[in-house]
């Protein structure tokens, strides 16, 4: 008898982290990657990263940016310390879809980094902000790791159903520095640096 294939699981998307317990009574600190940070709670239940624990979650404050939680199950400081490193997933299908010129970061990794010749610089990797603004993190084929501002400017074109993400790289951006000079390079330049210096 024939074995269906079983149904691919639902893409899901990274919603916060828990950043360590708060109080006795097993809230937690979360940063949340939702655009209100208090909006953590309005899409059910999250779950770790391979989908097997999960939780209701509700919100019951804020402090200092952060998003103080409840976890179901979690319930005193020693639980809630456990958890610390969490990341929170839900199905992106839970998610509202994105506006024009807006990206859930889970839809963007792995797509395909290149310019606007075609050639391909690696992959996306991971989006990052550094206070500046945010920046993508493009992984080469032999791992060399490139940050890219995601400005409109550098980052023009996003295609989700072929897979890619255009880059316009900032002037220097992928120039590779200079071999450094061999050993005999070094000696004359040396001896000839003297050659100057001397009456």
């Amino acid at each position: 008898m024939a074995q269906s294939n079983p149904t691919p699981p639902a893409k899901r998307l990274c919603v916060g982290i828990v950043t360590g317990p708060h109080g006795i009574r097993g809230a937690v600190r979360v940063k949340s990657f939702t655009a209100d940070p208090a909006d953590i709670d309005a899409y059910g239940p999250v779950s770790d990263e391979s989908g097997t624990r999960r939780f209701a979650i509700r919100v019951v404050g804020m402090v200092k940016g952060v998003v103080l939680a409840e976890l179901d199950g979690v319930a005193d400081r020693n639980a809630a310390e456990a958890l610390k490193g969490l990341h929170l997933y839900v199905d992106r299908d839970q998610l509202p879809p994105a506006d024009e010129d807006e990206f859930y970061h889970a839809d963007l990794l792995g797509l395909s980094a290149r310019l606007e010749d075609g050639t391909v610089l690696g992959n996306v990797t991971g989006l990052y902000d550094f206070g500046a603004g945010e920046s993508v993190e493009i992984t080469g084929p032999t791992g060399h790791v490139t940050m890219v501002p995601f400005t409109k400017s550098a980052v023009p074109a996003i295609d989700l159903a072929a897979g890619t993400l255009t880059i316009v790289p900032p002037a220097g951006l992928f120039d590779k520095p200079a071999p450094p000079a061999s050993l005999e390079e070094q000696e004359a330049a040396a001896a000839e640096a003297l050659g100057h210096a001397a009456p």
